[in-house]
């Protein structure tokens, strides 16, 4: 590895779907319990008690004759314009996702050829130089894609990666599970490229760990609540709870190794961009990490979300909330040069990364 290089980001683009939902849209739903029982509260006091700990009040869902690589390709289109890099000088293209190029009503997603290959050729990517491949790996998946970026960038093997998060999750949800609020679609994309910087700007470290053995199931595929239901589609599943308690222990340990070993302290750290999951899980993480530090008080700014308006989107959430922030698209929330910001993801594995990053 070579220690002068540092992997700067020169480019980001997101698309938020086009289709928004709102938590009224629910209230028609038979909302069951894990037994297949009915769940013995009205839908509006669901909702009520939904949008109290997740702080959701809407989500974006794509349109019906859009898939995961369509979306994709257009938040790549997007950081190539913000960029403005020649698209056939790209290394990489990492695409992290989950599903594949699912459709309403299908069984199972599309996984051949990789969804960072098709997107390669929706992008009209002639070099055959251009390595795409894809990145399965929870919510985490676009976190992760920088680190491996990082370690391609700083090897020499590369000189511009693009990463894309990607997700198209309405299409996997089980109506009749009151977790299927959470979930919504979108994607972000992200161009680094491997610069000697005078100014230290870029990737500075980062951290992961896998807690497989005990916790691997926590996310999964499985049946419907509804015992009348006779097909053969899995959907996504949580125990919510118990990926509450595991978040709190573990994300505020993962961000304090990111940040040690870039030799940054916590109060010097401008923003910390932290996976959309759930708003009341991310301040108790938020608050556990300055904790953990002796810090009683968090900064009110530290911590932009976009989640009450575009909900839980998985791998599309932090690309997405890092193009809104960097192009001044959220309010109270700005950034200077040398600014360090800090990011965080936990998702199915259950997988947990960090990484800390100086804006150039």
């Amino acid at each position: 590895m070579n220690k002068n290089i540092r992997s700067v980001i020169i480019g980001t683009g997101c698309y938020i779907p086009t289709i928004k939902i709102t938590n009224d849209d629910f209230l028609d739903n038979d909302f069951l319990d894990n037994d297949g029982n009915v769940i013995e509260k009205t839908n509006e006091e669901i909702i009520r008690n939904f949008k109290k700990i997740t702080g959701i009040t809407e989500r974006r869902y794509a349109p019906y004759d859009l898939v995961t690589s369509d979306i994709a390709t257009y938040a790549a289109e997007n950081a190539f314009n913000s960029s403005k890099v020649d698209k056939e000088s790209l290394d990489y293209i990492i695409v992290a996702h989950n599903f594949g190029d699912t459709r309403l009503h299908a069984r199972q997603g599309g996984l051949v050829p990789s969804l960072a290959s098709r997107i390669k050729q929706k992008l009209e990517i002639n070099n055959p130089l251009t390595i795409p491949y894809d990145l399965p790996f929870g919510c985490p998946g676009w976190l992760q894609g920088m680190i491996q970026a990082d370690y391609f960038l700083r090897s020499g093997d590369a000189k511009r990666v693009m990463v894309i998060g990607a997700e198209t999750l309405s299409r996997v949800l089980d109506n009749h599970d009151r977790d299927s609020m959470l979930y919504a679609d979108g994607a972000g994309a992200t161009i680094l490229e491997g610069s000697i910087n005078p100014s230290s700007a870029g990737i500075m470290a980062h951290s992961t760990i896998a807690d497989t053995f005990a916790h691997a199931y926590l996310l999964r595929m499985d049946k419907s609540y509804n015992r009348e239901y006779n097909g053969t589609k899995l959907f996504l599943k949580m125990d919510g709870h118990k990926v509450y308690e595991y978040a709190l222990n573990s994300v505020p340990k993962v961000v304090m190794d990111s940040l040690n070993k870039a030799g940054v302290v916590l109060s010097d750290v401008k923003k910390v961009l932290i996976h959309q999951a759930n708003e009341k899980m991310d301040r108790a993480i938020l608050k556990n990490l300055y904790k953990l530090n002796g810090q009683k008080k968090v900064p009110h700014d530290v911590m932009p979300m976009t989640i009450s308006w575009l909900g839980n989107s998985s791998v599309a959430t932090l690309p997405t909330l890092l193009d809104l922030w960097l192009k001044g698209k959220l309010k109270d929330h700005h950034w200077q040069s040398g600014d360090i910001v800090v990011f965080a993801s936990i998702g199915a594995g259950m997988n947990v990364n960090s990484l800390v990053y100086k804006l150039e």
